[in-house]
């Protein structure tokens, strides 16, 4: 028996088993060989699965698939340049595949495009999470329209696994062309410092077609996709830390939408008792949120969602006593923590993922309102901020708010209020719930006698003590329902964690409908 390589024909010769056991074994040797040089440094697609599962747990799928031959072209490498299949990670089952760069720069054929697809149902069927390894040129040219359909047919698999099983992309180099659509459909994305790049059109076409120059770094690398455009959640240093952090996120997701989080023993309880004096005297002066969260939730430990961008806005999963919640929070230390297009959209991408598989939400307020200027007005802050609005709306899994500073205007509305539907609301004494603070309620309310009086600045530091009297305190949100208890801020992971458990066996029915029509 002989088995053929790329530009050999397969032949088949009868013998005995011991022939053709050994024939087998040529053939797997042959599919796994490397298809050409690497780059500098990287992993090949075996090895990274390798690095991301279980030791001995990865079952690999398809490994004999070749490509249909096309004109000329003989080439017909076992595998089409994707490895795929399943294992495990923490011993829990996950799907993979993994793109190989060296067999046809890893770009996607009609027989790769297959395998993937192939694997979505597999993932699908049996429900566990899919990891995308994406290391891809695109659509490969010389297989024409073939290539494209399957590029579709992938996406169709992504929206129909979207709120169903996690699905995690990992950029290993470059994602371009159609290959760059299906990462962005998927829950996150993780890029690797200085090696993943990701754009729909190269630097080059687009010299050659607008006359702008740029890199592949400037245009859609893993910085550019963390901070500036928000394709990305994760940065990591290098494959080792992107593979890391898959294994991280995983720990705090279900394997899909019908199962709950994975438990652990509570984690040790961060003293409280420094939160008391957390929040500046001053309403101007800044502090830094992630103090109040690290104080809350088990072990003080965070995982920050798109950590760098928007950074006005936390979004990160974390644990208390033991269980998985998506903590929301505003950010004093950027932008006094005010809602701009990129924190309302980040936001509520996050809200909508934890409504989807399960975690109760646990947000912190200190919001000054939505952001106002000429572009902010002409991007669509109305219709795009609103999608944050729908988020907190549409969710149905447990919501708890704590309202820490300011909650002014809509930033009051938006963050978790009762009247978006949050199931327990607190605030902390220091809280100020209004349509806006003193100095602007007080300029629009009293801009007549002020302009009258004698002496306009005693008189505007009378209002604004008054002001601050009644409406700078939860007090008259707490008369109304709409706060259920205002608390010493010490006493705030007791106060959540009892929250938290008794909203456990919440049930919350919707009517039906096919879906919801979110402002996209």
């Amino acid at each position: 028996m002989t088995a053929s390589g790329p530009g050999e024909t397969a032949t088949h010769t009868p013998g005995g088993t011991a022939e053709r056991v050994a024939g087998l074994e040529h053939r797997r040797e042959r599919a796994v060989a490397p298809g050409g040089p690497r780059r500098r440094g990287e992993f090949s697609a075996r090895e990274r699965i390798d690095r991301l599962l279980d030791k001995d747990s990865f079952a690999e799928t398809g490994l004999f698939v070749r490509a249909r031959p096309a004109g000329h072209d003989a080439r017909r490498p076992y595998g089409d340049g994707v490895v795929t299949g399943y294992g495990t990670v923490d011993g829990r089952p996950v799907c993979v595949f993994a793109q190989d760069s060296t067999v046809f720069g890893g770009s996607m054929g009609e027989a790769f495009g297959e395998k993937t697809v192939a694997l979505m149902e597999l993932a699908l069927k049996t429900g566990c999470p899919v990891i995308g390894l994406n290391d891809s040129g695109g659509a490969r040219i010389q297989e024409g329209v073939a290539a494209l359909a399957l590029y579709a047919e992938l996406v169709r698999r992504n929206v129909k696994a979207s709120g169903v099983i996690p699905q995690i992309s990992v950029v290993l180099g470059p994602c371009a062309g159609g290959a760059a659509y299906s990462p962005a459909i998927t829950d996150f994305t993780v890029m690797v410092d200085g090696a993943s790049h990701m754009f729909v059109t190269g630097p080059d076409v687009i010299e050659t077609v607008t006359g702008e120059r740029t890199t592949a770094e400037e245009l859609g690398g893993a910085r550019t996709s963390n901070t500036v455009n928000g394709n990305a959640h994760f940065l990591a240093a290098d494959e080792e830390d992107a593979l890391d952090t898959v294994r991280d996120l995983l720990s705090y997701l279900p394997a899909n939408n019908l199962e709950r989080p994975p438990e652990y023993a509570p984690g040790h309880a961060p003293a409280g008792a420094g939160l008391d004096g957390i929040v500046p005297d001053r309403l101007g002066e800044a502090y830094d949120m992630r103090d109040i969260l690290h104080a809350v939730v088990d072990d003080g430990e965070l995982l920050p969602v798109q950590e760098l961008f928007a950074p006005n806005i936390i979004c990160a999963l974390a644990r208390i006593e033991g269980r998985s919640v998506g903590v929301v929070a505003n950010q004093p230390l950027h932008a006094a923590g005010v809602l701009d297009i990129d924190a309302s959209e980040k936001a509520a991408r996050f809200v909508r993922f934890c409504d989807a598989f399960g975690i109760p939400l646990l947000t912190f307020a200190d919001v000054p309102g939505y952001l106002s200027g000429v572009r902010q007005e002409q991007a669509g802050i109305i219709r795009r901020g609103a999608k944050l609005l729908y988020a907190y709306a549409e969710a149905t899994v447990p919501k708890v708010t704590v309202v820490v500073r300011k909650a002014y205007g809509g930033g009051y509305a938006v963050m978790g209020s009762k009247h978006l539907g949050a199931d327990v609301n607190l605030a902390w004494p220091t809280a100020r719930i209004a349509v806006m603070g003193a100095e602007g309620a007080v300029g629009v309310l009293h801009r007549r006698e002020l302009a009258a009086s004698d002496d306009p600045e005693a008189l505007r530091a009378r209002l604004l003590a008054a002001y601050e009297h009644t409406h700078g305190t939860p007090y008259l949100a707490a008369e109304r329902g709409y706060v259920d208890a205002v608390i010493a801020p010490r006493e705030t992971r007791e106060q959540v964690c009892r929250a938290l458990r008794a909203l456990r066996g919440k049930r919350a029915p919707m009517p039906e409908r096919r879906h919801g029509n979110i402002p996209l």
